[in-house]
């Protein structure tokens, strides 16, 4: 890998500050409560005897590990047992073993939640679209008794719709599997807006659903609501609280920067690696707006993403490392599975974390370095605090913006790494 070559004078590099924004949304104080407040909505689809397929996906929802631990007793309380499904499409490099992992990763293991983890990755076909397209669901699940998916509704990184990430994608992609997945997917991101309904209503028709357990996280990625929703107000009531999310989401406050630097990405934080709800990239062609970045660095792969660099290609600059760390077979298949290979691009490679930002402060038109407007995030799940350049300080004022600390130079180790900036990680 070769050495970046900066002609001309040195960099200046502007100075930082670190600022926080008010973020929207309550929050639920005892998760766990709330369900058991909200079971009596499917209780009585719930038979002894019986067993019952709880779908959990792949995402880092801050109460998980609660809330399916809830459902688990609640489901035992009525004499019945509880098996888990990894509702993950084509996560975890689409094998057993890595959606374990995953699942692992988020603290869902057979010994923390005391029941099985049944991985099989195979479907049936149990019902098709007007089109003809066919939808797939995990034969496992369909072995017992009874499906219920617990998961996170919030905007998608992908497409707009009724419908976007929550009960009805989970059943409709998640626990589809690959196959299923890809099946879907070869609709389009651009169909996911009336494909989604229309699956979700076939699948509530064909497979044994009691109901699903909807999460609402606010602006501080805390839980804000949990529903209990029965299959037969289960789409309704996911639109509503889909509504809800969108309104609480944390974002960026502006509207335009010269340079976004992303600290982490990850599929644990978002399923394109990097929210383009926050960044403003969209991999998608069914999807805009949001913030301008005229260019944008990722300096960092979580652990957690085991590789998967999905996303990376919305970057225009990463350091080597993050290029070398990338597991291509699962980042790849993740952007087969999608339809967008975009995600899967490979930026601009420079040799070190220090390099890859000036690379990209480097190559802004119009203004110096210096005076550029420069946001810097540790990831898109964490905006409640952030770091700006001097640029941006007025605009910052004028935003309400709670600037905090002096304003400090920016540090790079000795091995030309951006361990922090104005006091905001980036590990």
């Amino acid at each position: 890998m070769w050495s970046l070559r900066i002609e001309g004078e040195a960099t200046v590099w502007p100075k930082f500050r670190r600022v926080a924004q008010a973020m929207k949304g309550p929050r639920e104080a005892d998760p766990a409560q709330a369900v058991v407040n909200q079971w009596p909505a499917i209780k009585a689809q719930i038979k002894a005897g019986k067993t019952y397929a709880l779908g959990v996906g792949s995402r880092g929802i801050r109460s998980i590990t609660i809330i399916v631990k809830q459902v688990i007793d609640l489901i035992h309380a009525q004499g019945a047992e509880a098996v888990i499904i990894p509702a993950m499409a084509s996560h975890g490099g689409a094998t057993a073993a890595g959606q374990r992992q995953v699942l692992a990763a988020l603290g869902i293991t057979e010994a923390t939640m005391g029941v099985a983890i049944d991985d099989d990755m195979a479907v049936e076909e149990v019902a098709r679209l007007n089109d003809g397209t066919p939808l797939y669901f995990s034969r496992a699940a369909l072995a017992r008794a009874g499906v219920i998916p617990i998961n996170r509704v919030k905007p998608h990184t992908d497409f707009h719709g009724p419908h976007e990430s929550g009960l009805c994608k989970m059943l409709v992609i998640g626990f589809g599997k690959h196959v299923g997945a890809a099946s879907v997917h070869s609709q389009g991101f651009t169909e996911f807006y009336r494909v989604l309904p229309e699956a979700g209503e076939l699948l509530l028709r064909n497979v044994a659903i009691p109901g699903g357990v909807a999460v609402v996280e606010n602006g501080r990625e805390e839980t804000a609501r949990v529903r209990v929703l029965p299959n037969a107000t289960m789409l309704v009531e996911e639109r509503e609280l889909l509504a809800e999310a969108r309104e609480w989401m944390a974002r960026l406050p502006f509207q335009q920067v010269d340079l976004l630097v992303v600290g982490r990405l990850g599929k644990n934080l978002s399923g394109s690696g990097m929210d383009p709800n926050v960044t403003g990239r969209w991999i998608s062609r069914a999807a805009t707006g949001g913030l301008q970045a005229t260019r944008l660095t990722v300096l960092n792969l979580t652990p957690e993403t085991h590789g998967n660099a999905i996303g990376v290609g919305a970057a225009d600059t990463i350091p080597r490392h993050v290029f070398e760390s990338i597991d291509w077979e699962k980042t790849y298949l993740n952007g087969l599975t999608s339809t967008e290979l975009a995600g899967a691009r490979i930026p601009m490679v420079l040799e070190n974390e220090r390099q890859a930002v000036e690379a990209a402060i480097r190559a802004i038109n119009g203004r110096k370095p210096a005076q550029s407007r420069v946001v810097v995030i540790r990831d898109t799940l964490s905006v409640e605090e952030f770091a700006i350049s001097e640029g941006l300080a007025e605009e910052a004022h004028q935003l309400g913006l709670t600037l905090e600390g002096p304003w400090e130079s920016i540090r790079f180790d000795a091995d030309g790494g951006l361990p922090s900036v104005a006091g905001i990680s980036l590990r």
